[in-house]
């Protein structure tokens, strides 16, 4: 794979899969295309919730609105240029705000075969 560059009209978003909430999501790049990372955008509706055990370490950037993401160790909240990183085994519950959230993001190594 070469260098390229990629804006959200890129992305196909389309459901979160295994989820109820209204979160999309968007690969750009994942095992499909060779590269050990999968690199992608997400968008959140407002006042959406979900909870999940890592399957992957996931590096999620927020480029629009809120998102706050607790453990049991505790709560972190994060707007536009902040970045929130979730390792894998970790359980996370990510709560989008009443303004919802877009976000980029980086897991390694793929999340969709993790979650198969």
């Amino acid at each position: 794979m070469k260098m390229q560059r990629f804006t959200i009209a890129d992305a196909a978003l389309e459901p979160s899969p295994g989820q109820e909430a209204d979160i999309r999501v968007g690969n750009l790049v994942d095992e499909r295309h060779g590269g050990p990372i999968t690199i992608g955008y997400g968008r959140y509706a407002a006042g959406q919730s979900l909870t999940e055990t890592m399957a992957v370490d996931d590096v999620m950037i927020v480029l629009e609105g809120r998102l706050s993401v607790s453990t049991e160790d505790g709560t972190v909240s994060a707007g536009p240029g902040e970045i929130v990183y979730m390792p894998k085994g970790e359980t996370v519950t990510i709560r989008s705000h009443e303004e919802g959230a877009f976000t980029a993001y980086v897991t390694y190594p793929h999340w969709r075969p993790a979650h198969s």
